[in-house]
């Protein structure tokens, strides 16, 4: 964008909000008095209530909000916001823009009503988003407003906030919801949607919409999308009068962050956020409930809380069977279900035959929502799609899914994608790590005996870590807000969130077997007991252990980051995901620089080698890369990475080390490089492998030989085993160099 464009944008002062004003100082402003698309701020800065508003004929719509009291009487400035560059899409844009940042900035409550909220696509509108950030840029000189859209973004009453713009997809099923309740007489109505399609935010949208005040509502102050949308409110509440509306929400976690969110809502309250057990409460039943994340509705079955749960059946006459559903239905006489099957994760969530049950009867309105909000870029749609045929082995073809504008990475060691994720954590903010239930919660703050506040939960490449030390909004709420990466949360704790990155790891109760080509789950080494108990087909616990992963994948905006435990379904995912690659932490000399071994040595890929170690004096077949200053090159030299676990206690995953070719002699107790056609399963992927080497010698007459030789991890994960080679294995063992030390 040019810079005239960019410097288009004006502000005016604040004049006074009256007729006086109007008159004298507002009429004369040469936006309101060329009848120019714009865009105003009307304030009362002491009682810190605003109202946004835009208008092509500016002077009339003041006229009709000075002529209405309920805005005459409460405040008592304006500002015209201005540009050459404005037409009446890209005022009603920026409006709608300012709208959700101001609710979200809590400078000041904003009047307005979420009505009519909707993304405009028209010409140029990428320069457009650029102008806003001149906007919200000039509202902060002008100290109306404080936070930079980045903190706004990042902030839990943005991502909740009833004022978001919809997009179609959402707008044409808020009307199609609308017509259903006020025309059709749809009292049931079930909305589904994959993660990321914006539930969520179409659910507080539509509670904040009909509890709108349109008793003095203008007409003339509103454009056709709002006008449709309140006459709709008015035959709702016509037919509705005072209507006792609630969102139900089964999750805890989530069910306290959107309280908070509805303390800050004028004309909302956090009494409105329900668990399914507060349905009971009012003596009448509600007139609408509208339950988000309905695959997470309850039955009696794998539950802390049974006592409870018993008694809210019994109170509508029904046994053990009686779900959370059937308590919602019994408790309302409008119900909006937002269902995704997929996301179901566990044997307490209600079997999908029951939803479907109701789907399917004859007066239920059926609505999906396509578009993928979330996660950004082009291929929004096919990352959702990809990672369900990723999970279950359903690509057609190998090859690496490379989404436009959203980083997906698969990486070999925990450390680097934990140091890629903190880089992230520091630009953006909301990046977080989220497991598998493969690890026993030791640190657990409800467990007795009460365990140390140092506990250690998971330890993985040599980095240790809790679970989540909350179960209720951690995501917004981590124990160390300066460091947040020292937690890992769990599906229990983000389902329903959005994080700019998520590093997800795929934990050790989960595998890939190459030779069925298929992902496998081990039961035992799965924690989550609520979880599993009582699931007799493993393809079951199967199936909820892929919907986990699946969601935690989707809950990144703008990338996701994977490490899997399993070496062989890191491979699986390094097949259709690009990996991650460091950056060599040498300087690489060009070939004219080179004089080998005496400024530089060779840099050897393991994987790749095959046999290549008997021609290191080959100068062109090698990079050579400097040293660092504190070692000196020598001949034979030579430095290769060193991936996996198997050495931890001595070669952290992922180190550079150097190596001396080996020229015989004894290396009883060295660590060494060796090669053999056993080792094709390795770490490396290759016939290699880098162990601590031990002897046992026949000795007879004066003359020894191998009678067999041990090559021992040194690990601090003890499933790593020795690798005993016998007598006849031997003549396939070439020991190829011994390490020297860890450069970095």
């Amino acid at each position: 964008m040019s810079l005239s464009f960019e410097l288009s944008i004006e502000v005016s002062e604040q004049y006074d909000f009256n007729n006086e004003s109007l008159k004298n100082k507002i009429g004369l402003n040469p936006w309101v008095k060329n009848q120019w698309p714009l865009v105003y701020f009307i304030q009362n800065e002491a009682e810190r209530i605003a109202y946004v508003g835009e208008s092509t004929n500016a002077a009339s719509r003041i006229k009709n909000h000075l002529d209405n009291p309920k805005k005459s009487q409460v405040f008592n400035k304006i500002s015209i916001i201005g540009s050459d560059k404005f037409n009446k899409s890209a005022t009603l844009d920026i409006e709608s823009h300012l709208i959700q940042y101001i609710t979200s900035e809590g400078t000041y409550k904003l009047q307005n009503g979420n009505y009519g909220l909707i993304n405009h696509n028209y010409y140029q509108q990428d320069l457009y988003k650029d102008l806003f950030k001149e906007v919200w840029n000039k509202l902060i000189e002008k100290k109306i407003v404080t936070k930079s859209l980045a903190e706004i973004e990042n902030s839990e009453i943005f991502k909740y906030s009833p004022y978001k713009s919809l997009n179609e997809d959402q707008y044409n099923s808020v009307l199609q919801i609308l017509d259903g309740l006020c025309m059709k007489k749809s009292n049931r109505i079930f909305i589904k949607g994959s993660a990321g399609t914006g539930k969520t935010i179409l659910a507080t949208y539509l509670i904040k919409l009909l509890n709108s005040d349109t008793a003095d509502s203008n007409f003339d102050d509103y454009n056709d999308d709002e006008l449709r949308e309140i006459n709709y409110i008015k035959a709702f509440q016509k037919k509705y009068p005072n209507a006792k509306i609630g969102l139900v929400i089964a999750m805890t976690s989530l069910r306290d962050s959107l309280a908070n969110v509805f303390r800050k809502i004028p004309g909302l309250k956090a009494s409105m956020i329900l668990s399914p057990s507060d349905t009971f409460k009012p003596e009448e039943k509600y007139d609408l409930l509208i339950i988000d994340e309905a695959h997470r509705l309850r039955q009696y079955k794998n539950i802390g809380w049974r006592g409870v749960f018993k008694q809210n059946n019994l109170k509508l006459g029904l046994d053990e069977t009686g779900t959370e559903l059937d308590w919602i239905i019994a408790n309302s006489k409008n119900q909006i279900f937002f269902y995704d099957a997929a996301q179901s994760v566990k044997p307490s969530d209600i079997d999908e035959e029951k939803f479907d049950t109701l789907i399917n009867q004859k007066d239920t309105l059926k609505l999906e929502l396509t578009s993928q909000m979330r996660v950004k870029g082009d291929d929004a749609n096919n990352y959702i799609r990809f990672v369900d045929e990723l999970l279950n082995i359903k690509r057609k073809a190998i090859s690496i899914f490379s989404p436009k504008d959203y980083e997906l990475i698969v990486f070999d060691s925990l450390k680097d994608l934990y140091s890629e994720l903190d880089k992230k954590e520091k630009q953006y903010g909301l990046c977080r790590l989220i497991a598998g239930y493969s690890w026993f919660w030791e640190s657990d703050p409800k467990r007795k005996p009460k365990p140390t506040p140092d506990a250690i939960d998971v330890k993985i490449d040599g980095l240790e870590f809790q679970w989540n030390q909350t179960d209720k909004d951690w995501i917004n709420n981590p124990k160390d807000e300066n460091n947040p990466l020292k937690e890992i949360g769990c599906i229990h704790t983000t389902q329903g969130y959005d994080l700019n990155y998520t590093g997800v790891i795929f934990g050790e109760e989960i595998s890939f077997n190459k030779t069925t080509n298929e992902i496998e789950i081990d039961p035992k080494k799965y924690f989550d007991k609520n979880g599993k108990n009582g699931i007799r087909d493993s393809n079951d616990l199967k199936a909820y252990i892929i919907n986990i992963y699946k969601t935690i994948m989707y809950r990144g905006i703008r990338g996701t980051f994977i490490y899997a435990c399993n070496k062989d379904l890191r491979d699986y995912f390094k097949q259709h995901v690009s990996t991650f690659k460091k950056e060599i932490p040498f300087r690489i000399l060009r070939f004219d620089e080179v004089k080998p071994y005496v400024n530089s040595v060779p840099l050897v890929d393991i994987s790749a080698a095959a046999g290549s170690f008997s021609s290191l004096q080959t100068h062109s077949d090698f990079d050579w890369v400097e040293l660092p200053f504190n070692v000196t090159a020598k001949k034979g030299y030579f430095v290769c990475k060193v991936e996996g676990e198997s050495m931890n206690k001595k070669i952290p995953n992922g180190s550079y080390c150097l190596f001396q070719q080996d020229e015989g002699g004894s290396r009883n107790g060295k660590i060494v490089l060796v090669e053999h056609t056993k080792f094709q399963e390795s770490e490396f992927g290759s016939r290699y492998t880098v162990k601590e080497y031990r002897s046992q010698k026949n000795i007879e007459n004066d003359q020894w030989s191998h009678k067999s030789i041990t090559l021992k991890p040194l690990s601090i994960d003890s499933s790593y085993q020795e690798i005993e080679l016998s007598e006849s294995e031997l003549d396939n063992l070439k020991v190829i160099g011994v390490f020297e030390k860890v450069l970095m």
